[in-house]
């Protein structure tokens, strides 16, 4: 591919990586189009600010030689905002992000903290006693720890 200054070499540089992976045949770097004469196509997807869409908690599940542990990090989630419980040894741990008061706020320069409710449900990894749990929010970590069933030795099966 031809240079054509030094101020373009940046974008250049991009278009020979994209001409990699297309081919050189398959990419006209000078306009930026397809050899078929057509542009890229932006789809810009519609987004409904009202449409209420839980946001997914980040969890750690690990096991010790007795015990399944969960943690969350729920900082900011009161514990009546919490909702935690087991079913068919699946975790469900649901709850709402308060921001507090924003009266006043007329521009965000930057707003990346998830604020509103968030749900997150995890399939245990080993049987667990569903009536043996333990939960506790602490220092804006949720940790639930159930005790593991224990899992009976090898029993050989005999094939008729």
């Amino acid at each position: 591919m031809a240079r054509k200054s030094r101020d373009d070499n940046l974008l250049l540089e991009e278009d020979e990586l994209t001409a990699a992976f297309l081919g050189d045949d398959e990419i006209d770097s000078d306009l930026g189009s397809t050899d078929s004469g057509m542009q890229p196509t932006v789809v810009e997807e519609e987004w409904d600010e009202d449409e209420a869409v839980p946001g997914q908690l980040a969890v750690d599940v690990y096991e010790t030689s007795d015990k399944l542990v969960v943690k969350a990090r729920t900082a900011g989630v009161n514990r009546s905002d919490l909702d935690v419980s087991i079913s068919d040894n699946q975790l469900t741990i649901k709850g709402t992000l308060s921001a507090g008061n924003e009266e006043g706020v007329e521009n965000y320069f930057l707003q990346e903290c998830y604020w509103g409710e968030f749900s997150r449900t995890i399939a245990l990894p080993v049987p667990v006693k569903e009536d043996e749990i333990e939960a506790v929010l602490k220092d804006g970590v949720l940790t639930v720890s159930f005790n593991k069933m224990k899992q009976e030795s090898i029993k050989k099966i005999q094939v008729l």
